[in-house]
């Protein structure tokens, strides 16, 4: 149940767009009145799927009631104009294992929301040219963790998939300054219409070889 209708068709507004993202279903997080719906815009695959964590974000009001934590994979219409039904099943994508914090956040700077839209663009149609006829799924998956998993200078570093999660989910509306923050490994931009997360990289590779047996003389 939320708070009145307009914020039942946000929240189907919401899930649509993260199912037209490919994103393995929506967290639905809620309590006190508040509802925080969370959705992986890009999430990696598999041990060697170097595709970033970037999640996208929308939290609104609910029923002071509604208390939950749960990842489903559609919601639907109810008879009442405020009221969404759920499905009967919830899911557990690996994605939903790994959580921003709560607090912490530093302040990291600004952009400008239409430099966000220009970089999604452009990495929109990099995929859609990289991407040749009768390329196997391994193949394109590898391109679009390429492409959105490339730091961008233009965003400040960030990797080039946070403008594909704001695109994806609708938050980039017109002239905007998009506030930066950082907290761990994380880091948000915090839009008008929702906020996009982005979980840095783990530190990789090995440590330097070194010789563990007892020494021989030459």
């Amino acid at each position: 149940m939320l708070a009145d209708a307009q914020t039942a068709r946000d929240v189907l507004t919401f899930s649509g767009r993260a199912s037209k993202a490919g994103a393995d279903g929506v967290r639905l997080q809620a309590s006190g009145g508040v509802l925080a719906l969370t959705a992986a815009a890009l999430a990696p695959q598999g041990l060697f799927d170097h595709t970033p964590t970037i999640l996208a974000m929308r939290i609104v009001h609910a029923d002071p009631e509604l208390q939950c934590d749960l990842v489903v994979e559609s919601l639907g219409e109810s008879a009442e104009p405020n009221e969404l039904t759920l499905p009967d099943t919830a899911l557990s994508p690996a994605w939903a294992g790994v959580a921003p914090p709560r607090g912490g956040w530093e302040a990291r700077g600004e952009l400008d929301a239409h430099i966000i839209a220009e970089r999604a663009q452009w990495g929109i149609s990099a995929v859609a040219h990289g991407s040749p006829g009768g390329a196997g799924e391994d193949a394109v998956r590898a391109l679009r963790a390429r492409i959105w998993g490339e730091p961008d200078e233009a965003l400040h570093g960030l990797p080039r998939g946070v403008a594909f999660a704001a695109h994806a989910f609708g938050f980039i509306s017109g002239a905007e300054r998009v506030r930066i923050t950082a907290s761990g490994r994380w880091t948000r931009l915090a839009f008008a219409r929702g906020h996009v997360l982005s979980r840095g990289p783990a530190v990789t590779g090995l440590t330097a070889v070194r010789e563990t047996g007892p020494q021989i003389e030459r």
